[in-house]
């Protein structure tokens, strides 16, 4: 993604122009050009997409789930050839074991979160010159997807993996092997896992799109083969293209619509880029092959995340004045759009390289522009409910307990726990296992489990699964309670704790941690508890097990979380007392009066609540 920096643009000679001809057909096509389709994509909203590391370049390793929650769609890069550009196509995590990759990766999409395999980069030199290497790279990328569970497919296709062929001159009707291929390829892929669910991106750099408005390498003179090449992809491709994420950096010059030069790192190199996008343009300054706008939410800016990322870093307040200017129609003076002069109000969002280099950069690129295209777009309220708990099972059982595992629910934005029902009683947690104490010993017991999101929406049942425990195996006696229960730490969402060990007559199997109608299970003596509330108080209750299910008496401690520190997001849900600050749609807002919010009590809406800072 940043490693090529250096084009041969000195080798590009300047050609005539077309004047009223060509702005004639811009505007023509501006106006005529019918919108296509959509693919899938992340639903609402504007795009952050971030690529992550499959490698420590010194950025730094992240775990997939802990990427940075601003970021809607993950690209792992990179896949790469087996072997000198061919088609095999290999991937192996960094890192990871195969089993916590996939993990990982089904976590972030149980957060409602897109992870889709880049292809290529600087190292990836990915060449289909033949019908076989063609086939190689639809069989070996289609395994790839399946075996990771990955979304869909980035073509980042770098260096000389594209060029055009002397004579291959109109990029609607290709004839070089390495286009006509990896347009085949694509499609293939897409007809396989089916447009709804499979995400297609493409990743070029400025050379090999905005530069065919000048130069096109099939059919200049003295100029590079591949100046231009993308676009026969892109144009074949863009019914089932989800969007464009050009790379605005690396870049020399190119030149825009006003037949100006642009140079990257400013709100002026990336309107016009996006520009030529969404309005279209000649290829070749040729009027007789005009390639069409794409759709707004099709295009992308594409942008490092730092200065260590790559050349041309373009500073937060330049990004978000392009965006005025493309999303907004806040026009600059220094370039004015062609194919609406009052912005772009689908504008697809942003894409950096990268994620790593963001969080080595504090996450400057996605928590500001996070907020900023939230503002834009305040999210709607979240209605939808995650789906059903799967393949509820039982794992083992005692005289007194049962354990059950289940698969994992998926939720538009995001699963935040489940709740596992017997009769009258309900059990609260995180995971998609647990054990359930304190029951009868040779009695049925029927269990069933729902998924929740942040928004308090609840899923539909799992399948139910009756057990019935085991008769009671004699031991009757407790063990000790837990002793010396305290605080180890605690944050805004979080507390730890210790305790000494309890004694048994056999043996303590764990413990219980219990708050509110939420348990978790440890076999050790200490618990780190997540996902709490911050500045709220919470009573927590220890107890210890045997084998038999006898359970402790409880030791107990009342924690108060930390107060969040700088402005959080508002939620509901959440005690809230005077000077707390909140954001809302881009806005901060300072609290009037301790309450705790509820859904309608957004800050806006209550000025007795909520002053605007």
């Amino acid at each position: 993604m940043n490693f090529h920096s250096s084009r041969l643009y000195a080798r590009l000679r300047p050609r005539l122009l077309l004047g009223l001809v060509t702005a004639l057909i811009i505007s023509l096509f501006s106006v005529i050009a019918s919108p296509l389709p959509s693919a899938a994509a992340p639903a609402g909203g504007y795009k952050i997409v971030g690529y992550w590391h499959n490698f420590d370049n010194g950025s730094g390793f992240i775990r997939l789930r802990d990427v940075s929650p601003d970021f809607d769609v993950i690209n792992v890069s990179f896949a790469e050839p087996t072997s000198g550009g061919g088609g095999v196509i290999g991937f192996t995590p960094y890192n990871y074991t195969d089993a916590d990759f996939k993990a990982d990766v089904a976590y972030l999409q149980s957060k409602g979160k897109k992870v889709v395999i880049s292809i290529g980069g600087a190292n990836g030199q990915v060449q289909l010159a033949t019908t076989a290497a063609r086939d190689a790279f639809v069989s070996s990328v289609t395994g790839i997807i399946e075996k990771y569970g990955f979304d869909g497919l980035d073509v980042d296709f770098e260096g000389h993996s594209l060029y055009l062929n002397a004579g291959d001159s109109d990029f609607r009707h290709p004839t070089t092997p390495v286009i006509v291929n990896l347009i085949d390829a694509l499609k293939s892929l897409n007809s396989h896992f089916g447009t709804d669910k499979f995400i297609l991106t493409m990743a070029p750099e400025t050379f090999f799109v905005q530069l065919g408005y000048s130069f096109y390498g099939g059919s200049c003179i003295s100029c590079d083969s591949r100046a231009g090449a993308y676009l026969p992809v892109i144009y074949a491709t863009r019914d089932i293209l989800d969007w464009l994420q050009v790379q605005n950096y690396n870049s020399g010059p190119i030149t825009g619509l006003d037949d100006q030069y642009h140079t990257m790192g400013s709100a002026d190199f990336h309107v016009a880029m996006a520009d030529m996008l969404l309005t279209g343009f000649p290829v070749n300054k040729n009027a007789n092959l005009f390639f069409p706008p794409l759709r707004q939410e099709q295009v992308l800016l594409g942008l490092p995340a730092n200065g260590n990322a790559g050349g041309g870093f373009t500073p937060v307040a330049e990004v978000q004045k392009a965006l005025d200017a493309l999303v907004k129609g806040q026009q600059l003076s220094t370039y004015k759009t062609r194919g609406s002069a009052t912005g772009y109000p689908n504008f697809g969002g942003l894409m950096t390289w990268s994620i790593n280099w963001d969080k080595f950069n504090q996450f400057e690129f996605s928590t500001k522009h996070r907020a900023y295209l939230n503002a834009l777009n305040p999210p709607a309220p979240d209605t939808q409910p995650p789906t059903a708990p799967t393949n509820l099972v039982s794992t083992g059982k005692t005289a007194t307990s049962v354990s059950l595992s289940w698969n994992a629910s998926t939720d538009n934005v995001g699963v935040t726990g489940y709740t596992v029902s017997y009769g009258s009683s309900q059990v609260n947690v995180t995971g998609t296992s647990t054990t359930i104490q304190g029951l009868k010993p040779n009695t049925s017991y029927t269990f069933s489990v729902t998924a929740k999101d942040a928004a308090g929406n609840v899923s539909p049942a799992s399948n139910a699964v009756t057990v019935k425990t085991d008769e009671s195996s004699g031991d009757t006696q407790a063990p000790t309670a837990p002793t010396q229960l305290s605080v180890v730490s605690k944050s805004a969402t979080s507390v730890t704790l210790s305790w000494a060990a309890s004694s048994d007559n056999v043996g303590v199997t764990g413990y219980t941690v219990a708050y509110g109608s939420s348990q978790v299970n440890v076999a050790g003596t200490s618990a780190s508890i997540e996902g709490l509330k911050p500045n709220t108080s919470y009573t927590f209750s220890v107890t210890a097990r045997d084998a038999a299910g006898n359970v402790s008496p409880a030791a107990v401690i009342t924690v108060t979380t930390d107060a969040p520190s700088g402005a959080q997001p508002w939620a509901p849900g959440t005690a809230y007392k005077i000077g707390d600050e909140v954001t809302y749609a881009g806005k901060t807002y300072v609290c009037r009066q301790n309450h705790t919010s509820l859904q309608g009590w957004e800050p806006p809406n209550v000025a007795a609540l909520w002053q605007l800072k």
